[in-house]
């Protein structure tokens, strides 16, 4: 269902019907880097209905008297807390499944730099320290 919300379907005509907003609008808009649709093989815009409901917002906060910059700032802190409460719920996720001792203890290899997945409770093979033997030739006489 997402996806089909995010799937460029709309060309400029009809997104720009849809969002109440004249094409050169949307053109305006795409250049500026407010709403980027997606392009086809033949550079033809392509809009999605998040597109659409974005185009709506913009409308929207036009109206209410925000420049054009302070809109771009505002989608781009939205689009920023959307990726930290992702970011956040991941994490929530990893940490529920640590407390639930499902996951797996991460600890350095014998190798130099590599590192072992490892049960829980499990520990490491103790590494022994690499030991390089030099000779030393002497000289006699000299």
């Amino acid at each position: 269902m997402a996806h089909e919300f995010l799937r460029p379907v709309f060309v400029i005509s009809v997104a720009a019907q849809l969002a109440d907003m004249h094409p050169q609008t949307l053109r305006q808009y795409d250049r500026i880097g407010l709403v980027s649709p997606s392009r086809q093989s033949g550079k033809q815009r392509r809009y999605s209905q998040r597109d659409v409901s974005l185009l709506r917002q913009v409308q929207q906060l036009s109206k209410e008297g925000v420049s054009l910059e302070g809109i771009k700032r505002i989608i781009e802190l939205q689009n920023q807390v959307s990726y930290l409460q992702n970011q956040v719920g991941e994490l929530r996720d990893e940490l529920r499944a640590v407390q639930q001792g499902q996951t797996r203890v991460f600890a350095a290899g014998t190798a130099a730099g590599d590192v072992v997945s490892m049960a829980r409770g499990m520990r490491p093979a103790r590494r022994e320290p690499a030991v390089t033997l030099f000779t030393t030739r002497r000289a006699i006489g000299r």
